[in-house]
């Protein structure tokens, strides 16, 4: 995990991740910073990790998921191919294999559902996984917004969440607790149906099943 340790202290990086969020916090989206690249990365990593997949890949979908969201900085249209092509650059500034680089920014590419996103590859996989997973309050930025904003209520009526993978059953959930008293479950599939589905595409893709479990009630 050299090289990706490497990246993360990019002072590039850095400040494309920085500006992502600070540019998706100005049109009042939820965190999309550090923390937020941090998670997806070790998670994206941790799931080819538990399924036994090689030590190559679970680098590839560590750098993959660190850098999914540096296109925010330029625009949240667009923003997976736009983060795709900034982290070509990136990525070839460090001497990595074209091949190697070709797999993550298919995953970068492909981790959004609402632009045409699909699981193409392994590593894609998991990062579509672990970002659709980031589902908590901690990412509510503004707690008066949650009466009005219904992405912030979600979130924030998350009180934890936990990515779990079994790789014996192949399973790969989402479980989560939810204060309904904040927002009813409904709400969370209103607005998160669409990101559920490319999940179960991605789990699917990994030899799994995809498990959602609200408040221990499996829904998925």
């Amino acid at each position: 995990m050299e090289l990706f340790e490497s990246i993360k202290k990019d002072e590039w990086v850095k400040s494309l991740i920085k500006r992502a969020d600070n540019c998706l916090e100005a049109i009042g989206y939820t965190e999309h910073g550090f923390r937020h690249t941090a998670l997806v990365s070790k998670n994206a990593k941790r799931i080819l990790e538990e399924l036994g997949f090689d030590k190559k890949e679970v680098e590839l979908a560590a750098i993959a998921g660190y850098l999914h969201d540096i296109g925010n900085s330029v625009n949240r249209v667009n923003h997976p191919q736009s983060g795709a092509i900034l982290a070509k650059d990136i990525l070839v500034k460090y001497g990595m294999e074209y091949d190697d680089i070709t797999e993550i920014i298919s995953a970068i590419g492909n981790h959004d559902e609402s632009f045409g996103g699909e699981p193409v590859n392994r590593v894609s996989a998991a990062v579509i996984i672990a970002d659709k997973g980031d589902v908590h309050r901690s990412r509510v930025r503004n707690t008066k917004q949650i009466v009005f904003d219904i992405h912030d209520r979600v979130n924030y009526a998350v009180m934890h969440s936990n990515l779990r993978v079994n790789k014996e059953e192949k399973i790969i959930a989402l479980e989560l607790s939810v204060d309904t008293e904040i927002s009813q479950v409904m709400e969370y599939f209103e607005i998160f149906l669409s990101r559920m589905i490319i999940s179960k595409k991605a789990a699917n893709f990994l030899g799994c099943r995809f498990k959602l479990e609200i408040n221990e009630h499996i829904l998925l």
